[in-house]
């Protein structure tokens, strides 16, 4: 068998095996497949979707899924459903401490931080925070959406149904939706997740930027097959229309020998993205940081975007380099994964935190970050300890009840602005 070995290409179609003559040749049937395995077929997207955009791949399993107990509702403790949750409506700007390590696993320490859309109608994303030391052995399924893990804190070890991912800080872990996972980790971890669910993500257009540039294809990397021939009794969760189910399965579900196709789950490491920027004058629009986009019908506008601000230079001349004030049609969720955000330098803005500005809310850098960009010099400056990213979507990011009035929101983060004056003269 073969694990923690990784194959490259962004949604690229793959064939692997982790033993010699397990992927069949053509036919997929249960009377011929090698070694007496089971084919089944894992869909993405709906079958009659054009070519490029269809996500599928064939399972060669040592048992079907089928086999299988029977569904238990759960409780979900901190993990609230993005729809039935008590939701908080308001355009104030608002921000977050880091969430405090929880009690129990990862998925007990999970809490919803705000959502839109809701995964029964297929459109939008909920952004959770999880906070977590101990080592979970529950199987989880998530039927609503794609999971981007995007840690701030410890070595996660992913098991999947089409192999073994690991990722630490500074790397991003997706996996679709409808995949079983288990998460391992030897101790503390956290992190942000992204519930996405709506079109599977994309790398974004290049548009006048041409061939290169952002996020390149060969930097992604997908597991190859790993499987386990175990008969023990193994908890799964499915997370189901916004609600947690558990069921007892009598062997492991990582069970696939060999598999191919082109919807498996995949990690990236932020270090490979290719900033582009400006070499003259003036601050590009945060778009042009965009890793990951998923799109809607509506061409150019997003159901959600996954943006990060990395190590970069800034050279533009007569700029003022921080990010501009605005009032953005997008709303913004951010995180910071590392080191300092470059718009608030006055604080409050640290590794765990979260920050939102809804749609036309208006934001911006903070009073000392206006005042240092004011008076910076135009020599070039390398922006080399930080990490931030944004999930921004077309669709307003509403807090739930829990997340508004739970302690770690800064109830005084308008201050941030309170120190800028006018400057205004005739």
């Amino acid at each position: 068998m073969t694990d923690w070995n990784y194959q490259s290409g962004f949604r690229n179609y793959f064939e692997t095996e982790a033993l010699p003559g397990a992927l069949p040749k053509g036919q997929n049937s249960p009377k011929i497949a090698p070694l007496g395995l089971i084919p089944e077929q894992l869909s993405g997207t709906a079958f009659t979707m054009p070519r490029k955009d269809n996500y599928r791949t064939w399972l060669y399993r040592i048992l079907p899924s089928v086999v299988q107990g029977g569904y238990r509702s759960v409780p979900a403790k901190a993990w609230v459903s993005p729809f039935a949750a008590k939701k908080v409506i308001t355009p104030e700007p608002m921000r977050w401490d880091p969430l405090p390590q929880g009690e129990g696993d990862w998925i007990d320490s999970l809490m919803t931080l705000a959502a839109n859309g809701d995964p029964i109608s297929g459109a939008g994303s909920s952004v959770l925070l999880y906070h977590s030391s101990q080592t979970s052995e529950r199987v989880l399924q998530n039927s609503d959406g794609d999971m981007l893990f995007v840690p701030y804190l410890g070595k996660h070890f992913f098991t999947t149904e089409l192999g073994r991912l690991e990722i630490a800080p500074g790397q991003i872990a997706l996996i679709p939706r409808g995949i079983k996972f288990l998460l391992d980790h030897p101790g503390e971890v956290a992190g942000y997740i992204l519930e996405n669910f709506g079109a599977p993500f994309e790398l974004p257009n290049l548009g006048p930027i041409g061939a290169n540039g952002l996020a390149n294809p060969r930097d992604f990397e997908t597991p190859v097959a790993y499987f386990e021939d175990e008969s023990k009794s193994v908890t799964c969760l499915t997370r189901f229309g916004g609600e947690l189910f558990e069921q007892t399965l009598e062997s492991s579900p990582f069970n696939v020998v060999a598999w191919h196709g082109n919807y498996a789950p995949f990690r990236y490491d932020l270090a490979h993205f290719n900033t582009i920027g400006t070499v003259s004058f003036d601050h590009p629009d945060p778009s042009i940081f965009t890793v990951l986009t998923s799109p809607t019908t509506e061409v150019g506008k997003a159901n959600v975007d996954f943006v990060i601000f990395p190590p970069r230079w800034m050279v533009a001349e007569g700029t003022f380099r921080p990010p501009y004030f605005h009032k953005n049609y997008m709303s913004e969720l951010m995180g910071l994964i590392k080191g300092t955000y470059d718009a608030k330098l006055g604080g409050g803005f640290v590794p765990g935190g979260a920050s939102l500005h809804n749609r036309m809310s208006a934001h911006g850098p903070d009073g000392e970050t206006l005042k240092a960009g004011c008076s910076a010099s135009d020599a070039p400056e390398y922006y080399k300890d930080t990490m931030a990213f944004m999930f921004e979507s077309s669709a307003l990011y509403v807090p739930t009840h829990q997340a508004y009035e739970h302690s770690c929101r800064q109830k005084d983060y308008l201050n941030c602005w309170k120190d800028i004056q006018k400057s205004f003269t005739l």
